[in-house]
This record gives structure tokens, sequence and C-alpha cells, in this order.
């Protein structure tokens, strides 16, 4: 692993800070100024969850066509376009006049943070690696922990000292001073990806589909049923934390407490996965990779224990850890590498539009007597029967893959 490090450190280095910085369009960074913009908009919980999931469906559905200038641009040419953008975004989020434009705020940092700076990253890696695929996209999504554990502890501390707005203006600094620059310069040399071993069976870079063909393809959707569950299920839960501690009895700190817990899980099997992909492919770890998430979902709805709160966010990090790495190597093994990022775009957008629908539709049950445990108990059903779909599509895309 070190002499893997040293040799690629460049373009691990400017993955893992792509998504490092990613952050300031997280859900978890601008909650942090939620009360604040509901305070000075004279908002409602429920009128700022419309507006986040308002500018979160429009980032979705910007990215498919914003997505493609990774296969049109060189990387560090994209990152160059992407960042300056963002850290606009943090200005304007902290100094907004009016609602119309703190909208725009959000939908900028939600296309420019969480939308392309992670696929930016994830598809570039995907690209330049294949012997080494799943190790490589193993040590660049931990950007993401990372950000979640030292960023909102760092906007809290300037915040209390300086106030928020001006802990959104230091975040676009950040942005133009350090990632701009760095990452720039990382990705400003090419990598030429290793070829897999022929020993290693089938090729791990599938034929170069258009993405013309992907959409008449129905392993896409096959493999979509299986790939939104973790962003639906996980922003479900988060989204109603607060709903899950109170019906519970649980001390709100136990919650929070878990959070480095599922981060470090995270990060460990994220590793893991890694090494399974490199040494079996990601096609193989497809029936398997939502057991975890099934089995987190299940004990979430019927474990009423405090300690059952760390079991559900360690099988959570496992299923996080899994599924990170796994989407950053599977999709050059089905679809190839030439049309990446229009591809990947259209996939990112997909999940993104999970990420808003789920705590818009699972609050609607909630108001109409449908608790949040009944529906983790078929979101756990979702996720077996989605193993099962895997298993079907492991097979098929096995199968098309040793024809050519």
């Amino acid at each position: 692993m070190l002499s893997f490090l040293k040799a690629n450190a460049r373009w691990i280095a400017g993955g893992f800070l792509l998504t490092f910085f990613s952050s300031f369009g997280q859900t978890f960074f601008i909650g942090l100024s939620g009360q604040e913009i509901r305070t000075r908009f004279d908002l409602s919980d429920g009128d700022f969850g419309l507006m986040y999931m308002a500018a979160t469906l429009a980032s979705a559905l910007t990215l498919p066509f914003l997505g493609r200038l990774v296969d049109i641009m060189p990387a560090h040419r994209v990152v160059m376009l992407i960042v300056p953008p963002l850290a606009a975004a943090c200005v304007l989020f902290a100094n907004a006049p009016s609602f119309a434009l703190a909208l725009l705020a959000v939908y900028m940092l939600r296309l420019f943070g969480q939308g392309m700076m992670t696929h930016i990253a994830l598809t570039q890696t995907g690209r330049w690696f294949e012997a080494a695929r799943g190790r490589a996209t193993s040590l660049i999504v931990p950007g993401h922990q990372a950000g979640e554990a030292l960023l909102p502890i760092a906007f809290v501390i300037v915040s209390a000292w300086l106030g928020w707005q001006v802990a959104w203006n230091i975040a676009a600094a950040l942005l133009l001073v350090i990632a701009l620059p760095v990452i720039a310069s990382l990705y400003a040399r090419e990598r030429e990806p290793e070829p897999a071993r022929p020993s290693a069976g089938p090729t791990r870079t599938a034929r170069d589909w258009t993405r013309s063909e992907v959409v008449a393809d129905p392993m896409f959707y096959a493999l979509l049923t299986g790939v939104l569950a973790p962003a639906f299920i996980g922003t479900t839960i988060f989204f109603h934390q607060d709903y899950l501690v109170n019906l519970r009895g649980f001390d709100p700190l136990a919650f929070a407490s878990a959070f480095p817990l599922m981060a470090l899980t995270t990060a460990g099997f994220a590793l893991i996965a890694g090494y399974c992909i490199d040494r079996f492919g990601a096609i193989a770890m497809l029936p398997y990779f939502l057991i975890p998430l099934a089995i987190a979902s299940a004990a979430a709805a019927l474990m009423t224990q405090v300690w059952s709160v760390y079991v559900f966010m360690c099988l959570l990090g496992v299923s996080y850890g899994f599924s990170s790495s796994l989407f950053g190597a599977l999709w050059p093994e089905v679809y190839g590498v030439r049309h990446l990022g229009s591809i990947r775009s259209m996939i990112v957008a997909a999940m993104v539009f999970g990420t808003a629908i789920g705590p818009g539709l699972t609050g609607y049950l909630i108001d109409n007597g449908v608790g949040l445990p009944a529906q983790l108990l078929w979101m756990s059903g979702w996720c077996i029967a989605g193993c099962a779909v895997m298993a079907i599509a492991a097979r098929t895309l096995t199968q098309r893959s040793m024809q050519g």
C-alpha cells in the first residue's frame, strides 16, 4: 500500500482533497447554518426543507449536462471552472439579501460542491486506474469522512468567535487559496492506467458505451435499484434523527457521539472493499454490498435500547464503506471510461434526486400515520430484494464481459 501511495500520491491526494472540499456543499455542513437562514428569512422548518429540496432537485437536473465536462476537458481545467463558483456560493449563502438569492446559493452549493467535486474525483479515479481501481477509490473516499470529522467543529468555533457569516467567507477563501491551486496542480498531469493482469480473468474495463446506449440498457436500471438505496436510506435517517431520538427516548448526545464510529467504520471498510474489488472485481461484489444496510435498517426499526444506536451506525458505516468504493469502480467495469463523465453524471443526479426525495416522502408518510420504524422495515426489505436483483445483474454482466 505504501509503495502504491508513493507512486500515485498526486492523483490520490487530488481526489482526496476534492471529496474533502465537497463538504461545503454537503447536507451536514449547510445544516449548520439552518437556524440562521430560517431566522433571516422567517422560514419554518418545513419551509426550509422545501427550499433545500427544490435546490437539490434543480442541481440533480443540471448535473447530467455539467458532468459532461469531465469527458471533453482535462481534469485540472474542470477543477478551475468548478471551484470558483463553489466559493462564490459560500459567500452568497452567507450574505444573500433575499430569499431568492439564498435559494440560488443553496443550488450552487449542492451542484458544485456535493455534485461536481465528488463527480470529478470518482470519475477521474475510475478513468486513471484499472488494475488498482478499488484501492485508489478507497483512498479518496475518506475525504468525505475527514470533512465530516473536522469541518463542523471548525465551523462552530469560528462562528462562536467571529460569526457564522465570517465562517462561510473563510470557507470561500480556503477554496480559492488552497483547494483551487493545489488540486489543479495535482491533476495537471494525467495518469496512464496500468492494465489489469491477464490472469485476473475478464477485463476490468468494459468497451466504451455512449450515454444513449446506457440509457437503453436494462442492466443500468437494475443496478440503480441497488445503487440508490444507501443514499436514500442514510439521508432519510439522518434527516429524521430528531424524530427517532424522541421516539426512542434517547439522549441526543447518544446519536451524535456515534458519528465518529460511523466515520471510522466507513473509512476502514472502504479500504477492505478496495482490496476485494481489486482481487475479485466490482461486479462480483454487487450481490453483497446491501446486506449490512438491510441489517442496519432492521436494527434501527426494531431495537429500542440506547446501544442499538451504535450497532446501527456501525453497520451503516460498513455499508457506506463498501458502497463508496464499489460505486467508484463499478461503472468503468460495466460501461468503460471514454464517456464515463457523462454516464456517472446521470448516476450522481439520480442519487442526488434520491437524497432530495427521501426526507420529503418519508416525512409525508410520518405525518399520515406511517411511523419511521415501519418504513425502515420496508427499506430493509428493499435491500434484501436488491441483493437478489444485484445477484442476477452480476451474473448477466459477467457473461456480457466474457463475450466482449
